[in-house]
């Protein structure tokens, strides 16, 4: 344990809508072992936790602006032909939390991932507007409408790295923590169009993320296959397991 307090240590979110929560329990076990950390990184859930530790939030705060977390809070209907619901209101929880901030003004490196869709090009995003690109990372494609930034049409980053391992390439840390949301099965059969399309491209992620983490120093995965991805009342044992399970492999380090 006291080399891990040692280290310079970057924290990579992964994605995973309401599962995101157990962000919140990882990030109070490393600071009830004293761990550090240097830079955090996040995609789409993974990015909403990052933005809020990164300005200084404990997991204590964030674990209180999750808990209160509505859906109908984070999402609106509206009519696009790019999507079914705008998650603008993700970016306003995020400015009344922490302010309309910029990358720049965090107290430790932050960095997010994004997808460009109409390249499929890879977007690391760590300089600008943080609420905006909060959006842009939690945009699932057909569920919320793309957000432009910069002339670039941009998407949830899960599509291209769920568990966002490059943002925090020479931010001068040596030793990184991913934390992986996506189960490897589900039973759970979806109950409307927002589950199956979610459960669409959550098989992508599935597919691409194996490749994604050969970089990580550790991988904190929990069995997450009994919880679904949309289901709020879930967040408080979501975050219990992830506190549980971050300080088993602490432990065994």
């Amino acid at each position: 344990m006291s080399s891990l307090k040692d280290k310079k240590v970057g924290l990579a979110l992964g994605g995973g809508a309401v599962l995101g929560a157990v962000h919140v329990g990882v990030l109070k076990a490393l600071e009830e072992k004293k761990i550090k950390i240097k830079a955090i990184s996040g995609t789409s859930a993974g990015a909403i936790v990052a933005a809020l530790y990164a300005f200084g939030k404990t997991p204590l705060e964030i674990e209180k602006i999750v808990v209160e977390f509505e859906w109908k809070k984070l999402s609106s209907l509206t009519i696009s032909k790019y999507g079914v619901l705008s998650n603008e209101k993700i970016g306003e929880i995020i400015k009344q939390n922490i302010g309309d901030k910029k990358f720049k003004d965090a107290n430790i490196g932050l960095g997010m991932i994004a997808t460009d869709i109409t390249t499929g090009e890879k977007v690391i995003l760590d300089k600008g507007n943080v609420a905006d690109a909060v959006i842009a990372s939690t945009c699932i494609p057909g569920i919320f409408i793309p957000v432009e930034i910069e002339g670039r049409f941009l998407v949830d980053g899960g599509i291209v790295e769920n568990i966002p391992l490059s943002p925090l390439k020479g931010k001068d840390i040596d030793f990184i923590i991913g934390v992986d949301l996506v189960p490897e099965r589900s039973y759970k059969k979806p109950e409307n169009v927002i589950e199956v399309l979610y459960n669409s491209f959550n098989f992508l992620v599935k597919i691409n993320k194996k490749a994604q983490t050969k970089d990580a120093d550790i991988i904190i995965k929990p069995d997450l296959s009994d919880f679904n991805a949309v289901d709020m009342s879930q967040i408080k044992d979501l975050i219990q397991i992830g506190y549980d399970e971050t300080k088993k492999i602490i432990k065994n380090l």
